[in-house]
């Protein structure tokens, strides 16, 4: 599918939640203008706030989520790229005698949102092609993030096969589904899910690993 093709269809917008993240993508978008990025904020609720107002514009055809994480040891090294299979509100539920219950389980709804398939297999398949570390997996969104080993195998026990960590791609994808698009998550690892190690973080190097993905969002996207 041509870029020419892809502009008809609408844009694909780009939700990060600071500018350091936003500007990253930029950086790899090169300017192409079937983008629109923009930093809503930290959080579900500014993510979902800032992503259903730029859709409310029309013409778009996609929402992605996009930033740094963390990753769970095992499977997304810092520095490593993940491409969501599953965007999942790993917090989102109630605390029981039994230990903790999703919405799902309570009947409330679902804390899970499908992406597109296709789409995401294209994307780890060319950031694979193009030499840099990716893994695929569902992604967490919590709105606390993880700063114990027992919570951090917590989440694994409730999700196996989790990737990253992250406080935006539900409310991303949850603003998309009411607009009747699909949606991505894209994330640079920029530390370990666990115990908070500030020294071991590796920020600037996520950012040049999202900086390389961006490229490649404008190959298969």
């Amino acid at each position: 599918m041509g870029k020419e093709e892809n502009t008809n269809r609408g844009r694909v917008l780009i939700v990060t939640a600071v500018a350091a993240e936003r500007d990253a993508v930029l950086r790899g978008l090169g300017g192409d203008e079937r983008f629109h990025v923009v930093a809503a904020g930290v959080g579900p609720a500014a993510a979902a706030a800032g992503t259903a107002a730029a859709l409310a514009a029309g013409g778009y055809r996609l929402a992605v989520s996009a930033g740094i994480a963390g990753g769970f040891a095992g499977t997304a090294a810092v520095g490593s790229l993940v491409v969501a299979g599953e965007i999942i509100a790993a917090d989102l539920g109630v605390e029981t005698p039994d230990g903790f219950a999703s919405v799902d389980a309570l009947g409330f709804g679902s804390s899970r949102i499908g992406v597109d398939a296709r789409l995401a297999g294209a994307l780890a398949a060319g950031i694979a092609a193009a030499g840099l570390p990716v893994s695929t997996g569902p992604v967490l969104t919590v709105t606390t993030a993880t700063g114990m080993a027992a919570t951090a195998a917590e989440h694994e026990r409730r999700v196996p096969g989790a990737a990253a960590e992250a406080m935006e791609g539900f409310g991303v994808a949850t603003a998309a589904l009411q607009f009747g698009l699909p949606a991505l998550e894209l994330r640079a690892i920029s530390n370990a899910v666990g115990p908070r190690d500030r020294d071991a973080w590796r920020i600037g190097d996520a950012l040049q690993a999202l900086e390389r993905a961006s490229r490649i969002l404008t190959e298969v996207l």
